[in-house]
C-alpha cells in the first residue's frame, strides 16, 4: 500500500523526511496591532438652536450627564465650538450623523463635525 497518495512514507530517496519540510531554527514573528486613529466630535455654535436642545443632544447621543452636557453646551455657546468626545472613525461618523439627523428632524441648524485627533 506504499503507493497510496496519502501515504507519508513514500519517499523517493528513502531518507524518511517529508518533502517540503526544512530543518533549522524556528523563529516566531510577532504581529503588532496598530491602534486605530481617533477622531474628535465637535459641536458648532449657531444663533438659532436652543440651548436646551443642545443639552438634549449631548445627553442622548453622547451619554453625558445633565451637568456635563450643560457645561459643554455653555462652552460651545461661549467659544463657538465644543468637544463632545473622542472616538474611532466609525463611531465618530455615526455620532455626527445621529446629531445631524436629530437637528434636522427638530428643524434646528445645529452642526456637528469630526476631525482627526
Amino acid at each position: 500500500m506504499a503507493d497510496e497518495p496519502w501515504d507519508d512514507n513514500d519517499d523517493a530517496d528513502g531518507a524518511g523526511e517529508r518533502p517540503g519540510r526544512e530543518s533549522g531554527t524556528a523563529t516566531k514573528t510577532r504581529t503588532r496591532t496598530k491602534k486605530p486613529a481617533l477622531y474628535r466630535v465637535l459641536l458648532l455654535n449657531d444663533d438659532y438652536t436652543p440651548m436646551e436642545f443642545v443639552v438634549y443632544v449631548l445627553e442622548r447621543c453622547f451619554n453625558k450627564s445633565r451637568e456635563e452636557a450643560t457645561r459643554i453646551m455653555l462652552h460651545v455657546h461661549q467659544n463657538g465650538v465644543g468637544l463632545c468626545g473622542v472616538y474611532t472613525y466609525e463611531v465618530a461618523e455615526t455620532k455626527v450623523a445621529l446629531v445631524l439627523d436629530l437637528a434636522r428632524r427638530a428643524e434646528h441648524p445645529l452642526q456637528c463635525t469630526m476631525e482627526k485627533d
